[in-house]
C-alpha cells in the first residue's frame, strides 16, 4: 500500500496521461509513475505430507477379514482392516480396509 505524501490518502494504480501506471491520489493532483516491476512471483516448496493412517507397514500388522474388495479391477476377498472413531461419538466407528493382493484403500462408515 502507498500512501500520498501531500494529503495522506491511500494512493490507487490508474494510467496517467502518457499512458504509464501510475500511483494516483483521488483527493488531490498528486501522481507517482511507476517505472519499476510491480510484483515478483516466488515459488514455495511443497509441505511434505505424512500419511495420516501411517503408510505401507501400518496395514501390514492389522487384522485380515474377508470383504470383497472396492476395486472393480480386482477380485480378491481378503483385506487389513482396523476401526477408527473419526466423527462424534453418537456416531459409528469408521472400517478402514486395505486389499491384501492390490492395496487398494477403502472405508465404511
Amino acid at each position: 500500500m502507498q500512501f500520498c505524501p501531500t494529503c495522506g490518502n491511500h494512493l490507487v494504480i490508474a494510467i496517467d496521461e502518457e499512458g504509464r501506471n501510475a500511483f494516483d491520489c483521488k483527493t488531490c493532483p498528486y501522481q507517482f509513475p511507476i517505472s519499476a516491476l510491480l510484483y515478483s512471483r516466488h515459488e514455495f516448496p511443497q509441505k511434505k505430507v505424512d500419511d495420516v493412517l501411517g503408510g505401507d507397514e501400518a496395514f501390514e500388522s492389522n487384522q485380515q477379514t474377508e470383504v470383497a474388495c472396492d476395486n472393480s479391477k480386482c477380485d480378491n476377498n481378503r483385506a487389513y482392516f482396523f476401526q477408527l472413531q473419526i466423527r462424534s461419538a453418537d456416531e459409528p466407528m469408521s472400517t478402514f480396509y486395505r486389499c491384501t493382493k492390490c492395496k487398494f484403500q477403502w472405508r465404511e462408515n
